[in-house]
């Protein structure tokens, strides 16, 4: 039986009288990339956020390797190695690879300052252990001259310097090309080699199957479905769950009720 990393026991987190989440059952197993799907509105946001512990839920229990925790924050959730790469990916465009992957967390030698020499290094390493084959770019590269799916590599090899066991990828193929895609894929498989975990969250159904191990769809702020790829045979088959269990907005309702 594969390791638990982390997993959600009835989740709920309400504002007021909505309810974004309505009782969500998740896990993460080491090793896997996990799959992330569902329409707008369907809490993929709000669960991304309770992972990251930007936001508090309502109730419910999380554990990590099946011990719960409690007064779960982002201090907590980076405790349990848990790092997010947010749409922005929050790069410094302007700054080197090497600032970007130690930014705020710099590597000082006994005297106090900075060790550049051993950031380089460690960059170098970084790059190499997620497939960063490109000879063109160095550590001192400049992240604003780096493609979509680069500056990917760049943000999740931060996440591995800050000893990730778990990597919150949302939407990381937004707006890439084919080729960049394929970078982002192959740096996610990197990371899956290394025993890591990987949630990715997309709105591409397509490229969410191609990497994904194991899927959950969400719909409504509740899990539609949860399934391994052996039990969905084509991208085809999670979208026509979708479309099956799609529910009319309240305008929708009333329209058709016209």
């Amino acid at each position: 039986m594969a390791e638990r990393l982390i997993e959600l026991r009835n989740i709920k987190k309400s504002y007021g009288s909505v309810y974004a989440l309505g009782g969500v059952d998740l896990h993460v197993d080491k090793g896997e990339v996990l799959g992330l799907v569902g329409d707008n509105g369907a809490g993929k946001s709000t669960l991304i956020k309770i992972l990251a512990g930007a936001v508090r839920p309502t109730s419910g229990d999380i554990l990590v390797r099946g011990k719960p925790v409690h007064g779960w924050n982002a201090a907590r959730s980076r405790e349990a190695g848990i790092e997010t790469v947010f749409q922005d990916r929050a790069l410094a465009v302007q700054q080197s690879i090497v600032r970007n992957i130690f930014m705020g967390n710099e590597i000082a030698n006994r005297f106090g300052f900075l060790d550049v020499e051993k950031e380089v290094a460690e960059a170098q390493r970084l790059m190499r252990e997620i497939g960063f084959t490109s000879k063109v770019f160095t550590p001192h590269s400049i992240v604003g001259q780096l493609s979509g799916g680069e500056r990917q590599g760049v943000a999740i090899a931060r996440s591995i310097y800050r000893e990730a066991d778990l990597i919150i990828l949302d939407e990381p193929t937004t707006a890439l090309s084919l080729t960049e895609t394929n970078k982002v894929f192959h740096f996610v498989r990197q990371v899956r080699a290394s025993g890591r975990s990987i949630l990715f969250i997309g709105h591409n159904i397509h490229h969410v199957y191609d990497i994904a191990d194991r899927f959950v769809v969400m719909d409504r702020g509740r899990v539609a479905l949860q399934t391994s790829k052996a039990e969905m045979s084509s991208a085809e088959d999670l979208i026509r769950f979708m479309e099956q269990t799609a529910h009319p907005t309240p305008a929708e309702a009333a329209q058709g009720a016209a």
